[in-house]
């Protein structure tokens, strides 16, 4: 497994898991849609796609982020997605974290989730980021053991709206 950056050469593979996860979503509408970045655009035009997953100069209380697509190269498809925020301001401190990482559908429960974050964590190291913040709904069972299967230690669970958040935080140095 590997993280790839949008692009031409991955255009169908992305696409494919996209309308998976789409329409999964719009079957499920309380479906979690992390990595939020990979569906802030339409695919349709994949070059603006690319050019803009990203956010390099971010407005309205955005940070800058990058966002990396999780190849299986063995089976040659997509199986998820990563976002890194490349640090937090106040909302990501408390809610968001600096990764947000989704699997497609169905890929879930096969372990992906738990190897895509440790290359996250690799990506983190290159931004200088020592102290990762990762957040899950308490329900989320299988993000939380993602989580703590990379050395994710609880600090604590705040209340958003009705739901209850776990923060945990991941020391890289």
């Amino acid at each position: 497994m590997k993280l790839v950056k949008a692009s031409m050469e991955y255009k169908e593979l992305i696409i494919d898991m996209l309308k998976e996860w789409s329409a999964f979503n719009s079957l499920h509408p309380d479906a979690n849609t992390s990595p939020a970045a990979i569906f802030k655009n339409d695919w349709q035009d994949f070059g603006f796609y690319c050019d803009r997953i990203d956010y390099h100069e971010p407005k309205d209380g955005k940070v800058p982020s990058s966002t990396f697509f999780c190849l299986d190269e063995k089976r040659h498809i997509m199986v998820g997605a990563i976002n890194i925020r490349h640090y937090l301001n106040d909302y990501l401190l408390k809610f968001g974290g600096h990764i947000g990482d989704g699997i497609r559908p169905t890929e879930r429960r096969k372990g992906y989730a738990t190897k895509m974050i440790k290359l996250g964590l690799e990506e983190c190291k290159k931004l200088g980021i020592e102290r990762v913040l990762l957040v899950c709904d308490k329900d989320n069972i299988g993000s939380a053991k993602s989580i703590i299967n990379n050395g994710g230690i609880l600090e604590n669970e705040i209340l958003e709206g009705t739901k209850i958040v776990q923060r945990y935080w991941i020391d890289l140095r």
